[in-house]
């Protein structure tokens, strides 16, 4: 019946808070699914510590606590009707789609990533078409050393005018207070923020039904044919909530630490699992474990404990 994400409250708050005191200029990020708590949820704890938070795009921006600064990280080509976010502009045609608009921008410069940014020259640009630039952002890549990061964020930065504040992505907490005092710095982070400790986090979805099979019966969408003497197990989670096989094709249930064999591909709200003969097999309404990305789950149920 459901996806639920248990959170073991006061541990996880406690590494938020944590991390939130020891980086100043923290920009959470809050978008897409809200990394699984939602995004309201986020920012309304966000805005207990900070001024501003990141949402993905221009559709994230309903909703969200009013007390907020809103910054938006990709690039939008239409003009939102509100001049109150902070939006994106990494080419000039991301420009030239907010002429007329009288908000502030951030100027997304290239990186290593190759997918958005430009030169220092969009900076110029930008004032030119009477956007309020506000700050220069660069997108570093998750591949490369903490030493990797810090050389190709002060390089990028070098001609950029030491009155805009930089706005930067995946450096490490050391890293980032280690960066030359030449500029001022605002860290965005999401995953280490949110998840943290994921020993404070549990994903499991619910058994609904379950029902013996022999080896060569057909069952499933697809009339599979069963790989064994055992039992179908249907579980509550599936497509719909985000839950998938793992990119190399395994189940991503457990029980009773076992991993369980798929019998077919999730489909919308039911994921179809086989359990052999003699293998350790839940019952209905016992839950089983999912291993699945948070930030790509739709959960039906949070409980806070």
């Amino acid at each position: 019946m459901t996806v639920r994400l248990t959170i073991r409250t006061a541990p996880w708050r406690s590494h938020v808070a944590q991390v939130a005191s020891g980086i100043d200029g923290l920009v959470p990020v809050v978008k897409g699914n809200g990394y699984g708590f939602g995004r309201r949820v986020l920012a309304d704890l966000a805005a207990e510590f900070c001024d501003t938070i990141a949402v993905g795009n221009i559709h994230e921006l309903d909703g969200l606590p009013g007390e907020l600064t809103v910054a938006v990280l990709t690039p939008t080509l239409t003009a939102p009707a509100s001049t109150s976010p902070i939006l994106t502009v990494a080419e000039e045609a991301h420009v030239a789609a907010l002429i007329g608009w009288k908000g502030r921008v951030l100027v997304k410069l290239t990186s290593e990533m190759r997918r958005y940014g430009a030169d220092t020259g969009l900076v110029a640009a930008a004032d030119a078409a009477g956007l309020d630039v506000v700050g220069v952002s660069i997108h570093l890549p998750l591949a490369g050393t903490a030493a990797d990061h810090r050389a190709a964020l002060t390089d990028a930065v070098r001609h950029v005018d030491p009155g805009l504040p930089v706005w930067v992505s995946h450096l490490d907490a050391a890293t980032y207070v280690s960066l030359p005092d030449t500029h001022s710095y605002r860290l965005r982070l999401g995953t280490a923020l949110w998840h943290g400790d994921k020993r404070h986090l549990h994903l499991t979805a619910d058994v609904l039904a379950v029902r013996a099979v022999r080896a060569g019966d057909v069952a499933g969408y697809r009339l599979g044919r069963v790989a064994g003497d055992g039992h179908l197990v249907m579980i509550g989670a599936g497509t719909a909530n985000g839950v998938t096989a793992l990119d190399d094709g395994v189940s991503p249930f457990h029980f009773e630490r076992t991993r369980m064999s798929l019998h077919e591909p999730p489909h919308m709200h039911t994921a179809m699992a086989f359990v052999p003969s003699g293998a350790p097999r839940p019952e209905i309404g016992d839950r089983v474990d999912v291993q699945r990305p948070l930030h790509m789950t739709a959960v039906d149920v949070f409980e806070w404990h």
